[in-house]
Parts: C-alpha cells; sequence; structure tokens
C-alpha cells in the first residue's frame, strides 16, 4: 500500500547526540587482553545486501532480488559493521577461552563528552540517496535541470498548467454572435416601436449602422487581444507539496524528484509534473488535507522516530486488518476503498508537508511494512486497494522513499510481490530489503537505533500516551550480541550515591536475568536487586528497574544465553540525583 510516499504526524526533532546521558558506556573483559575484537559479523538478506551494488538502470538487467524471497530470507552474508572511533576511557577485550563476558558501564555524573561514541553504525543502503544540492550534480544532471526549469517557467507563463482558456478565434465568433443577437433584439423592438407610433419613427443613416456592424467585431477583437496579452505578462502561480514552483531553491529538490524518477529524461519528467498538478486538481488534494476523515485507521500507519541518517519512520501494520470488522468497514465495497484511499493520500500529505525540502534537508521517509499476520493474497479487495494506491502513490509522489524495509515476512509474500513487481520501476525495487519474523528485528537496528524502534518490533521506544517511561527516544541504547551458550555481564560501576534508573531486554528473550549491587567495602553485603529468573518471549518485553545508591560500588546485570543462538541484549540507564 505504501510506495514512494510517506508520511508524518508531529514528530520529535531527531535526536541530538548531545542529549545523550551522562554516562559513558565502558565495554571490557576481566582479563584485560591487548587487541580489540574484529567488528560482530550480522548476517543479512540478499535484499539488504544490495546496499553496496550500483543502481541497474531502468528497463535493464533484472534485479535479482525480486525473483525468489525465500532465497532471500533464507541466505546470509557476513557484513561487518563500521569501527566505533576510539574513546578516551573505552577499551574492548575478549576472552578466547572462557564463555563469560562482562560489559562494564562507568556511571559519572556530570559528563557529557563521551557522547558520540555511543552513536550506532550507519545505515546499509542498498540504494544510495543522491544529493540535492545543485553544485553537486553531474553536469548532464545540472543541463537536465535547467531544462526541465525553462519547459516549467514557459508553462507558467502560458498558463498550460490551468485549464486553457478558449482560442482567439473561438472568443471573436461568440462576440460577433452576441451583437448579431443584440441587433436582433434592437430591429425587433424597433419595428414594435414603428407600429405603435409612426410619426415617431427614426430612421438611422444605413452608413452608420454598417459602421457600427462593422466597427464592434474589431475592438472586441482588440480587447481578447489586451486580456491575452496581460493574461500572458501575469504568469500562473503552481505549488505541489506546499512548494511554490520555481519561487526559490526548494523548487529544485521538488523538480530532481520527478528527474530521477525519469531517469533525466527532461521531457518524460515535464509531462509527469503536469499529470501530477492536474490529478491534484481532480482530486483537490488542498480541500482533502483539511478534511476530517476519522481516525480508524491510525494504528494502520503511523510515524514514529527516526533512522541513523534523520528520514522520519512510517511504519504500515497491514496485520491490524485481520480485524473483520474493520476490514469490511475499509474494503467491502468501492465506495469504503476510495474512502480508504483518501485517507491514506491525507496521510501521505501531511506528512510530506513537515520535511525539508531545502536541497541539504532530508525530503524522504524510511518505510517499515508490517506483515505478520497480515491478510493472504486471496483477500481480493485488499489487493484492488493495493494495486490502486500503488499505482496512483507511483505516478504522483515521486522519491518519497528512502528505503522500504519489509519485516514478519511470510511464505506466501513471494507470490504477491511476483504479482505487483511488475508495476514498479526498478529503482523503486531497488530500495527493498526483506526479512522474516526471526531476522526482523535485527534487520531494523541496521536502519534504526533500537531506542527510536518501537517496543513491539524489539526496541525501546514506548508509546507516552500508555507509559510513564524514564527514557525517551533522545536517550541512546547499548547493544551487545550475547553468543550461544555465554553468560554476559554488564558492569555499571557508581563514584558517587545516587539513583540509578535502567532498561533491558533481549530481543525474544530465552534467557535468565539477575541484578545484583556489590558494594566496595570488603566487609559489605552483595545486595540482590533481582533474583535470577528465566525470562520467556511471553515475559514482559522491557525490564526497567531503579536502585538507590547510599555506598559506592557496582551493579551488575547478568544474562545468561543457555541457547544455540544469538541474542540481542539492548540497555541503557541514567543517574538521577538523591537529594
Amino acid at each position: 500500500m505504501a510506495q514512494e510516499s510517506t508520511p508524518p504526524l508531529v514528530t520529535p526533532p531527531p535526536p541530538s547526540l548531545e542529549q545523550a546521558p551522562p554516562s559513558p558506556a565502558i565495554v571490557k573483559d576481566k582479563e584485560d587482553s591487548p587487541p580489540p575484537p574484529k567488528p560482530v559479523e550480522e548476517a543479512e538478506s540478499p535484499a539488504a545486501k544490495g546496499a553496496t551494488l550500483p543502481q541497474p538502470p531502468e528497463g535493464g538487467q533484472k534485479d535479482s532480488r525480486s525473483s525468489s524471497l525465500a532465497a532471500m530470507m533464507g541466505k546470509e552474508e557476513s557484513v561487518s559493521s563500521p569501527e566505533q572511533p576510539p574513546e578516551e576511557k573505552t577499551e574492548v577485550t575478549e576472552k578466547s577461552a572462557d564463555t563469560k563476558e562482562e560489559v562494564v558501564a562507568v556511571a559519572v555524573s556530570g559528563k557529557e563528552k563521551q557522547v558520540e561514541e555511543r552513536k550506532g553504525p550507519q545505515t546499509l543502503v542498498s540504494f544510495k540517496e543522491e544529493s540535492n544540492v545543485v553544485s553537486d550534480l553531474s553536469d548532464i544532471e545540472r543541463k537536465s535541470l535547467e531544462e526541465l526549469k525553462q519547459l516549467v517557467q514557459e508553462a507558467l507563463n502560458t498558463h498550460q498548467f490551468s485549464t486553457a482558456p478558449p482560442k482567439k478565434e473561438e472568443r471573436q465568433s461568440v462576440v460577433v454572435t452576441q451583437e448579431a443577437q443584440t441587433a436582433l433584439e434592437t430591429s425587433k423592438t424597433e419595428a414594435s416601436a414603428s407600429e405603435s407610433d409612426v410619426s415617431t419613427e427614426i430612421k438611422p443613416p444605413a452608413e452608420t449602422q454598417e459602421s457600427k456592424v462593422e466597427g464592434t467585431p474589431e475592438k472586441e477583437s482588440q480587447e481578447v487581444a489586451k486580456e491575452e496579452q496581460k493574461v500572458a505578462s501575469s504568469p500562473e502561480e503552481v505549488t505541489i507539496w506546499g512548494i511554490p514552483l520555481l519561487k526559490d531553491d526548494r523548487s529544485d529538490v521538488v523538480l530532481l524528484k520527478f528527474l530521477r524518477a525519469r531517469d533525466f529524461k527532461v521531457r518524460d519528467a515535464f509531462v509527469m509534473i503536469k499529470n501530477t498538478i492536474q490529478w491534484r486538481r481532480d482530486f483537490k488534494i488542498d480541500e482533502l488535507i483539511d478534511e476530517d476523515l476519522g481516525d480508524d485507521l491510525e494504528k494502520v500507519v503511523f510515524m514514529h522516530g527516526y533512522d541513523r541518517e534523520g528520514h522520519p519512520v512510517c511504519y504500515n501494520v497491514y496485520g491490524e486488518f485481520q480485524n473483520k470488522e474493520l476490514y469490511q468497514k475499509t474494503f467491502s465495497d468501492e465506495e469504503k476503498r476510495l474512502k480508504f484511499l483518501r485517507w491514506r493520500i491525507q496521510f501521505l500529505e501531511r506528512s510530506i508537508r513537515k520535511l525539508d525540502f531545502s536541497p541539504s534537508g532530508i525530503s524522504t521517509v524510511f518505510q517499515v511494512n508490517d506483515l505478520k499476520n497480515s491478510p493472504g493474497p486471496g483477500k481480493r479487495e485488499l489487493r484492488l486497494a493495493t494495486k490502486q494506491a500503488l499505482l496512483l502513490l507511483q505516478d504522483n509522489y515521486p522519491e518519497f522513499v528512502a528505503k522500504q524495509v519489509f519485516i514478519n515476512v511470510p511464505w506466501w509474500y513471494v507470490a504477491f510481490y511476483t504479482m505487483i513487481s511488475p508495476f514498479m520501476t526498478q529503482r523503486t525495487k531497488s530500495k527493498f530489503v526483506f526479512a522474516g519474523p526471526s531476522k526482523s528485528a535485527e534487520t531494523l537496528f541496521k536502519y534504526v537505533s533500537p531506542e527510536q524502534v518501537p517496543i513491539q518490533y524489539g526496541g525501546l521506544s514506548v508509546d507516552f500516551c500508555d507509559c510513564d517511561s524514564e527514557f525517551t527516544i533522545a536517550d541512546p541504547a547499548v547493544e551487545i550480541t550475547v553468543k550461544p551458550a555465554t553468560k554476559q555481564t554488564v558492569e555499571i560501576i557508581l563514584y558517587e550515591k545516587c539513583i540509578l534508573v535502567w532498561e533491558l531486554r533481549v530481543v525474544g528473550w530465552e534467557v535468565s536475568y539477575s541484578a545484583e549491587f556489590v558494594p566496595d567495602s570488603k566487609d559489605a553485603y552483595t545486595i540482590i536487586i533481582t533474583k535470577p529468573a528465566k525470562m520467556t518471549p511471553t515475559s514482559e518485553p522491557v525490564v526497567s528497574n531503579s536502585f538507590k545508591v547510599v555506598e559506592l560500588g557496582k551493579i551488575l546485570l547478568t544474562v545468561d544465553n543457555p541457547t544455540s543462538k544469538k541474542k540481542k541484549l539492548l540497555y541503557r540507564f541514567k543517574i538521577n540525583s538523591s537529594d
């Protein structure tokens, strides 16, 4: 459903790295082995693998990623994450023989200097977004942009984007016809007057009547010419997505979207612009934005957070249509499908107008499509609505999607993707990434930081309407891969009296978790905060806790992974004053 589109409700600005908690995380082992470990290798589907491949031209060789989705999800490839810059108080070591690993976090109140080291790896993409800064364009691209701007300016000057005025000859014939009809009515009136009073009959000279009939069309012709000249001298104003064409450099970004959608073929891009403007008038977009279409679908499509490159993230949750009542209310007949389409376009338009169309700004959206419990391809009504929306969005909203990630992909989606694939451009398909249920969270974390990912998708971000959390999406989380049959310990060293608050989760759980406080004093006793407990997939997704520190020591958070699978451990903490 969601194609080159997207979409945002009012969302907070992208998190600033300076807003990170003051406590730097230090990762080290009990034994100080000198060499740092190599970056953890992460499995990736071939769709994500395409991140390093150049974009094939449209109409060229077919993208092998679209041929077999099952192969995509089954095959894995190792991709090394970029190395983090060295940290002043951070050293990374690893035991080769022991199965117990430790992560030490030093909690120092009031220091913010090591925030940048918490920044996650850069997004691994199969499609690289081009720059919208004119100076960054190639010579051919700049030339195409200038040619398109000339065509658009000419169209604005001659009002080609609006309803064309009647031709000059047509308007003259209309004027002459009106004059003839007026003359006929006048003659009838005069004839009637002559019958009633013959003595008062006055006949104008034939020459005067003749000059009047001949002079009137000429006068009207001059007025028509003056009017057309006046119209031609005042170009019409046309806006797309709230951006007036050719008024400032934001217009360049709009035009580049159409050019890239048509491989920089100027004439094709111009035709696309004209068609889009006409469609927007026919669809009454400006009126649609302010319509009240209800909130029944607010859980189907919503905006939440930003990806690692600052794109707003839009989630499309198809599983919501398992609700039969909602499905019937949305797709049961053509009228309802049209209303759904209008709602989707309204959401998209409102979201687009919150984007930054400056040349160096972000004017695209990161899309996540959740196919968990999605109605199968047998749902004819959903197929029709999806196909209709796909064509409409691709034709009228070019280049608004930076990446399309499909998560919880079921087996039947192979057939469905094969069906809709011919309606997509090669450029569109190059932005797709697919992940099965077991790889969904891991795939999302490659592009979106865990603190920005909603809790239902493996992250730590919660809806603040439902939970008054101590943390926000501006508080970064630490990611650790817990190896199979390994016990991982996070040590948070405390140097002052305070209240420590933390959040921790292991995606999918199936581990044991415990927490304890170990004082520095040799005569003091260890305090058990949380007894070792088995955590299952049905357990609370996130463990939140706090501890008042009255003496110096350290907090130990221990995760024991007895399974044969790697686990993703996420945690974050902050220090509050104990006063």
